[in-house]
């Protein structure tokens, strides 16, 4: 069970102009504030589950 303790890499590749409330408070959840800001999290179903929802303003490195 490695997987538990392997981090995701994510960064902000799009702009929330135009996004719902929700996906703007998602990419907040998710520490991330600018457009090329990065953040290191846990690989956890609960972050998993958000990066999901706003994939397509996201790239994720593992």
């Amino acid at each position: 069970m490695s997987d538990k303790n392997k981090k995701i890499k994510v960064t902000l590749v799009k702009s929330l102009i135009g996004t719902k409330k929700s996906h703007r408070a998602t990419v907040r959840g998710l520490g991330l504030r600018k457009i090329n800001s990065s953040a290191e999290l846990e690989n956890t179903a609960a972050v998993r589950g958000m990066i999901n929802k706003i994939c397509y303003l996201l790239k994720c490195e593992s």
